[in-house]
């Protein structure tokens, strides 16, 4: 057989091979439905709701391990459901599994008719009167807070303002200077830092006096734009060569289904968010004010646990690892993780140190 033919011969070869893949792929993809791709599925009751934020309680899955309730707070740019993507690859259900009483604020879909909403409201008003009633339902007089990304910058603003309600302040992909990034010797790390402080700050007036909110459409294509190589070929490649694996495809799938349901961002929560805090890094200058007063970061005497992605080009750990410098707490530790900034979460890999992590550091400081 000549070279030609044994390469015509091996081209049919693999495209009948490829074809078939594709012909499976179809039927898995036919018999999946939307109501098939469920995130945020572990059971949670409902405790209270005011306006469009809720408080939930998950419900236990084994005996209770650690005594002080814990509150997850996830940031308003995306959805807390990250934590919760699928059953084997969750935060929520592994803490749960760790025998934690677990607790969620949902911040549900912000509209114009939140365009009003400042951080002094989420974490004065909002995050207060959930932890209130947290420690009204279990008799406790302290909570654990559990912080994620920007609900990190949340829960670290309340720790310092309110110290006396909180036991224990758990911090994940969270920073704390905005400006950390300049310093960073991986190139990759700060593509968001760099580009928020770009913008012109009339240009983000203009936007949220205009819209009364920063569309989520806008800010995941902005996140797109980060990683444009991985955003190009994961429909024409990473999508080909799992196409005819079911589980692989709802994986997929459930990924897509958060990142499409980002919501809109609250206008004047947004303009601090991006201003005060972006571009002009007052958390960590200490001039950071909410409800006229200043968070000090000096003031965080409670036990700090702060972990961080070691490849996280949205929050560079560099931002996050800048709280050392500013805590007051004596009981401060950090744990850096592989991984990326949603890798951290859904990864098997990091997602089972991750839960190993803040289990045992609140094991250790229980009662």
């Amino acid at each position: 057989m000549t070279d030609s033919n044994a390469a015509l011969n091996a081209f049919f070869k693999d495209f009948a091979q490829n074809l078939g893949r594709l012909q499976k792929g179809a039927d898995v993809i036919a018999g999946i439905r939307d109501s098939d791709v469920d995130v945020g599925s572990t059971p949670k009751r409902l405790i209270q709701r005011r306006d469009k934020v809720e408080l939930f309680r998950y419900e236990p899955e084994v005996e209770q391990r650690i005594d002080t309730p814990v509150l997850i707070v996830y940031g308003l740019i995306g959805r807390y459901t990250m934590a919760d993507l699928q059953p084997d690859r969750s935060l929520v259900r592994s803490l749960l599994a760790k025998g934690l009483d677990l607790w969620l604020i949902d911040w549900g879909q912000p509209g114009r008719n939140e365009r009003w909403l400042t951080i002094d409201d989420y974490v004065d008003d909002y995050i207060d009167e959930a932890v209130e009633r947290i420690c009204r339902e279990t008799g406790h007089e302290k909570i654990t807070l559990l912080g994620i990304c920007e609900g990190g910058v949340f829960t670290t603003c309340y720790t310092a303002l309110h110290k006396e309600r909180v036991r224990n302040l758990v911090l994940t992909i969270t920073p704390v200077d905005f400006h950390a990034d300049v310093d960073d010797p991986a190139a990759h790390h700060g593509f968001l830092n760099v580009w928020t402080r770009s913008l012109a700050p009339e240009d983000i007036d203009r936007m949220v006096d205009a819209l009364g909110v920063i569309p989520g459409e806008f800010m995941s294509s902005i996140f797109s734009l980060m990683t444009p190589m991985r955003s190009l070929t994961k429909y024409n490649v990473d999508l080909v060569d799992i196409i005819d694996d079911k589980d692989k495809m709802m994986n997929f799938l459930r990924m897509e289904k958060w990142l499409a349901d980002r919501p809109d961002h609250p206008g004047a929560a947004g303009r601090q968010w991006l201003r005060e805090l972006y571009q002009e890094n007052r958390l960590f200058e200490g001039k950071f004010e909410l409800s006229g007063r200043v968070v000090d970061l000096g003031e965080i005497d409670v036990p700090v646990l702060n972990i961080f992605a070691l490849d996280d080009h949205i929050i560079p750990p560099t931002c996050s690892k800048a709280l050392a410098a500013k805590v007051g707490s004596s009981d401060y530790t950090e744990i850096p993780l592989p991984g990326g900034h949603v890798g951290l979460f859904v990864s098997s890999k990091s997602q089972g140190a991750l839960t190993k992590s803040i289990a045992d550091w609140l094991q250790a400081r229980d009662g």
